[in-house]
């Protein structure tokens, strides 16, 4: 009986420190594991004896492309245990800096990430040479996301302005408008963004995914509401744990999470999109419509396309907002801690990021639990290279290669953000 098995060491082109091992027997797969090597990092340890106004600071700092993710969710998990409500304004800003991150991250998947597979390129520096004038628009976005993040949060990596109740301070009108023109010209080019990779050759696959994402049925989800599937899911926050169940893999650091009783699930563009098409935003509906994307996108390589029709959602979004702004009176709502158990969530670029975090009446983290995208995902990834990989096992090794990280860029991991999650135990012999 022969055996095979390919190592793709050192994924390139994604967050962190992962690979893909593939087994083959007799010609056939055997065999699919996505590897993730990155040390972990244990935060939601040292949460624990914490106050909860750190937490938002703390949690940031799990990942510099997606911090607000981490921010929000701690912070909206607290404001609700506390009953606090958010001045409206607040909240907007808590759209609008949400809106940056997802204008950064996804201008810097799309472009420089993800593209170059579609276009033969090893990297984004060389696709370059062949298609100048799409990562310029890419890094232009990309940089009036940044913007964003940086006016409302006071700095684009880590931004420091986002505390329970609301932010330390709250920009000036005119501050925020100073960014329209830069958003406005950003919408062009994100539109013609959209249009280019509407071109690229997307493979014929369409496996059959669940997807999960928030709903609050007023607006596009960034955060607040429930948690909604395709397979019919309905359930509030408080419910995740009732219905996700974590479960370590032997050979990846971070656990997976499953649906009990329905098995692998997909959070992320395709699920927001598939899940609340209907709530988009006038210019990304009319482009969801002429890139005849449907009610319902199933192959993930097309997320390409749903994340530049997001990318236009979110500087639409911005406009909307910095044109209704007025400064709040107070940046913050006052508010008492109270014993309980917090339960946040957030649309982070690649998908719903949970925290649940059990709080003392002094207001103390006695215990934390933060459910990343990516280690949602992770399962979903490994069920597409199983049923993905065998119509192209015929190929050469690095033309395989190519295939297989294609695949998991579709779902733009952030691996960096699913490797703290891992359980010591120590066996004394």
């Amino acid at each position: 009986m022969s055996t095979r098995t390919f190592k793709f060491e050192a994924l390139s082109r994604v967050e962190g420190e992962g690979s893909v091992t593939l087994k083959t027997r007799e010609g056939e797969l055997a065999g699919v594991q996505l590897r993730i090597f990155e040390p972990p990092r244990f935060f939601e340890a040292f949460l624990v004896d914490r106050s909860h106004d750190e937490v938002p600071d703390i949690t940031s700092r799990i990942c510099g492309i997606c911090p607000i993710a981490y921010q929000t969710s701690s912070a909206t998990a607290f404001e609700s245990l506390f009953g606090i409500r958010l001045d409206p304004m607040v909240r907007e800003l808590r759209r609008l800096i949400y809106a940056g991150e997802w204008i950064e991250s996804h201008a810097l998947h799309v472009h420089m990430l993800h593209a170059p597979d579609f276009l033969g390129y090893e990297d984004a520096v060389k696709m370059a040479a062949g298609e100048p004038e799409a990562v310029k628009r890419g890094l232009r976005m990309k940089k009036v996301g940044n913007a964003i993040m940086t006016l409302v949060g006071g700095r684009e990596i880590h931004p420091i302005n986002i505390r329970v109740g609301g932010f330390y301070a709250a920009p000036t009108k005119d501050a925020l408008l100073t960014l329209r023109d830069s958003l406005q010209a950003a919408l062009d080019d994100a539109v013609l963004s959209a249009r280019w990779v509407s071109g690229f050759d997307f493979p014929d696959f369409d496996p059959v995914t669940e997807y999960v994402s928030m709903r609050n049925g007023t607006e596009y989800p960034i955060f607040e509401g429930r948690l909604v599937s395709t397979d019919g899911l309905d359930i509030a926050l408080s419910e995740f744990g009732e219905h996700f169940q974590e479960f370590q893999e032997q050979h990846a650091h971070a656990l997976h999470c499953t649906h009990v009783g329905f098995g692998p699930y997909q959070v992320g563009p395709l699920a927001r999109y598939n899940l609340n098409r209907q709530l988009l935003t006038p210019v990304a509906r009319q482009i969801a419509d002429e890139l005849k994307l449907g009610e319902r996108v199933t192959n993930p390589f097309k997320s390409i396309l749903v994340r530049a029709v997001e990318t236009i959602y979110a500087i639409e979004e911005s406009l909307r907002i910095i044109d209704g702004y007025e400064q709040p009176s107070k940046p913050c709502a006052e508010y008492r801690p109270v014993a309980g158990v917090a339960h946040g969530c957030s649309e982070a670029p690649r998908g719903m990021c949970y925290h649940r975090y059990e709080v003392t009446a002094s207001g103390m983290i006695a215990k934390a639990q933060i459910v990343p995208p990516t280690s949602q995902n992770q399962a979903r990834i490994e069920r597409d290279l199983r049923e993905w990989i065998p119509g192209i096992l015929h190929l050469p090794e690095d033309k395989l290669r190519w295939k297989v990280e294609q695949a998991v860029r579709n779902y733009d991991p952030c691996i960096s953000c699913a490797t703290h999650f891992l359980r010591l135990k120590i066996e004394e012999v």
